[in-house]
């Protein structure tokens, strides 16, 4: 499967299931009786781009040092109204859908993509009666990059595809400048990649400062965010997570004395058992039985005859060298719609060096109904080197919240 059509998917369902999961995410507290509360916010981001590759610190066709960025984003989001079940349990957290678009200074090889994306922010702590600090996440995709291009554009080895994800985090300073009105000022970082799916992908890294206004429609003097919301808690209980998941990856060949791209793309296919125990409202942790196939593993011992004059070719490794079994610690940070997890693990079956060692994963689950959720994540091996998406659809077993 083309993952460039997989990133489309992701990312529409990503989107398009926020109104839908707002809808159903209050199960004891119709819509009728607790509407939703609007908003609509505009951020400008100067950004500082962190020149990770030499393309960055002046190897490009201008010989000019490229180091800054700026976007633009328009940004719709919803609260959850203080009188209903998850506005009481989560009364500071809004979540919705954005749209930016990236100048990067260098349109004609590096382009100047368009991101769509969703995003959710809540309050850290109270730092006076109308300032708060609050954080902020977004992931989504981004389209209209200009890729490596061997003839028209060999000086760019770092973007390999037209799309990438996008990914951000920043801590703003959130302060309620009158009934309705939000002014939001801070720092965050922000990373566009591929996920491993093309070549190149060195990825493109910001740090920097960003500023914002935000209207909040039909509000009244305090409704949205109270400062003394009910203590609503969560029973603690044992939750259990199914994933079913599949990637496609690209391959490169590292040898003594040379190093390529295998040629094609290569499936991965992954399941996850992850028992959580609930711990609190925000949280839960526990284990996970992780199994994953990756066609591309352990190619690099199976090489057919290569005269030099074609492209490199590969005989199928046995089933059971491209098969690995992992155990993982897992962490959630639990929100409404929104779950963000992170795990790190062991694989205590392998066949090969590739799979081999020690694996980190960072994903996120979209809820699409109470128990039903997408699952977008990436899996790291050796906290170093990409290896590959884990794009797929979990349930929740004994799910109380």
């Amino acid at each position: 499967m083309n993952l460039k059509v997989l990133f489309i998917i992701t990312g529409l369902c990503v989107l398009g299931c926020t109104r839908i999961c707002a809808q159903g995410a209050g199960t004891t507290d119709s819509l009728s009786r607790h509407p939703l509360i609007h908003e609509i916010g505009v951020d400008f981001r100067p950004v500082y781009l962190i020149p990770t590759n030499e393309f960055f610190s002046g190897k490009n066709a201008t010989w000019e040092p490229l180091r800054k960025s700026v976007s633009a984003h328009l940004k719709y989001s919803f609260r959850f109204h203080p009188e209903s079940k998850t506005g009481k349990l989560y009364p500071y957290t809004y979540q919705g859908i954005g749209v930016s678009y990236h100048s990067f200074f260098d349109k004609a090889e590096i382009g100047t993509p368009v991101s769509v994306y969703a995003f959710q922010g809540s309050r850290i702590a109270r730092l006076a009666p109308r300032l708060s600090l609050d954080y902020e996440w977004n992931f989504g995709a981004s389209f209209g990059w200009e890729k490596y291009d061997p003839i028209t554009n060999s000086y760019n080895y770092v973007v390999g595809s037209k799309i990438n994800a996008y990914i951000n985090l920043g801590l703003l300073l959130n302060w309620r400048l009158a009934a309705g009105w939000r002014l939001t000022a801070g720092v965050d970082l922000t990373h566009f990649s591929n996920g491993n799916t093309q070549y190149p992908n060195a990825g493109v890294n910001t740090v920097g400062g960003r500023i914002g206004l935000v209207h909040t429609f039909g509000e009244n003097d305090g409704t949205a965010m109270p400062d003394r919301p009910a203590a609503l808690r969560t029973t603690p209980h044992i939750s259990y997570d199914i994933v079913l998941y599949g990637a496609s990856k690209r391959k490169g060949v590292i040898k003594p004395d040379d190093s390529y791209l295998a040629p094609g793309s290569f499936g991965v296919f992954g399941f996850n058992f992850n028992p959580m125990y609930n711990f609190h409202k925000y949280f839960r942790a526990g284990a996970s039985l992780d199994v994953q196939y990756d066609e591309s593993a352990n190619i690099k011992e199976y090489e057919a005859g290569y005269s030099g004059q074609s492209e490199h070719q590969f005989y199928r490794p046995p089933f059971k060298e491209q098969l690995a079994i992992g155990l993982s610690a897992r962490g959630e940070l639990v929100m409404p719609i929104f779950t963000i997890n992170l795990g790190i693990g062991y694989n205590v079956y392998h066949k090969c060096s590739d799979t081999q060692g020690m694996y980190q994963i960072m994903a996120l689950k979209t809820s699409i109904t109470r128990d039903l959720f997408l699952h977008v994540g990436y899996q790291l091996s050796k906290f170093k080197d990409p290896n590959n998406l884990m794009l797929g659809i979990g349930y929740r077993f004994h799910n109380k919240r």
